[in-house]
């Protein structure tokens, strides 16, 4: 797993900042791309980074501000022309379809792959055979969500000694054990495989959210994710200011994070206000609350352990 930071600012773009995108790569899984948000020039970004526009295969859009969706249409209709040829599913808030079908209907796009639009609302989103991914609702101007995703559990290691008293010799039977509920020897003899694996190794969890005022109802939800992407428009001293335009300052963020527990956190959606020795500054102020705190910049990436 890995997160890759394709903008990073609140609002518009700015010479340090492109708006928000970022795109989670799920690397055991042959380069499975997942995109969150779609801020104009994302598609741009992207010729900057070895990021494949024809692996990406789920786009999540956590509300239908401009500085969210604007690059949308147009990294759809690239991936097309750049060989994309499997589907694509985006979900988000409520209007999304119609965004996206007016948007290349009027201007004349046909995509060479399947584009499946699935408004979503608060709650258990999917599943596949490695993640689950829910919708958690946020406070903003508009309907606004975050996305939590969890890696399921994995089998535990194989115990070669284990194997050895049962008479198993190492070798290509090891791998059929794995796979297996219940392998049967040559011999005649069945082996478990519950009975020969170490414990499970446990999946990982993080959770991207989207602009939203300071919640710490969210604590529970959040609990002991292994990261935290929030947003932290503002400084610690602008919480009215946060409050009046449903966004959160890098304190509260910090306060959230700490209070559930989470192993890191990744603030982002940064006012172009701020940049250079002032953005340490809001580094320092969040790491003085929650100290495993870091600020992303474009094109930052950070590798989920």
């Amino acid at each position: 797993m890995e997160l890759f930071f394709l903008g990073t600012g609140s609002g518009v773009p700015s010479k340090e900042r492109n708006v928000s995108s970022l795109v989670l790569r799920l690397l055991e899984k042959s380069g499975r791309t997942w995109v969150f948000d779609c801020g104009e020039a994302t598609q741009h970004q992207i010729l900057s980074t070895n990021i494949r526009p024809r692996r990406i295969e789920k786009i999540f859009i956590t509300h239908l501000h401009g500085d969210h969706i604007y690059g949308l249409p147009g990294l759809l209709s690239s991936r097309s022309f750049q060989g994309g040829e499997t589907p694509v599913t985006v979900y988000g808030p409520s209007g999304l379809k119609d965004y996206i079908e007016i948007s290349l209907s009027i201007s004349g796009t046909r995509l060479k792959y399947p584009l499946y639009i699935e408004e979503v609302d608060e709650g258990f989103l999917f599943e596949d055979e490695a993640y689950e991914v829910e919708a958690v609702k946020l406070q903003h101007g508009l309907k606004s969500f975050g996305y939590l995703i969890k890696e399921k559990d994995k089998l535990g290691e194989l115990r070669p000694d284990r194997l050895k008293e049962l008479g198993v010799q190492p070798g290509p039977i090891y791998q059929e054990i794995k796979e297996q509920e219940k392998t049967t020897l040559e011999n005649g003899r069945t082996i478990y495989r519950d009975e020969v694996l170490g414990p499970p190794k446990k999946g990982r969890k993080l959770a991207i959210l989207g602009d939203t005022r300071y919640m710490p109802e969210l604590k529970e939800k959040l609990s002991e994710v292994d990261v935290l992407v929030h947003e932290a428009t503002f400084a610690s001293e602008e919480e009215a200011m946060a409050h009046d335009y449903f966004h959160s300052t890098v304190k509260q963020a910090a306060q959230l994070a700490k209070q559930a527990n989470v192993q890191e956190l990744i603030l982002t959606h940064i006012s172009s206000r701020y940049h250079g020795e002032a953005v340490k500054q809001l580094e320092r102020e969040a790491n003085t609350i929650f100290d495993r705190t870091t600020i992303a910049f474009d094109f930052y990436q950070h590798h989920i352990k």
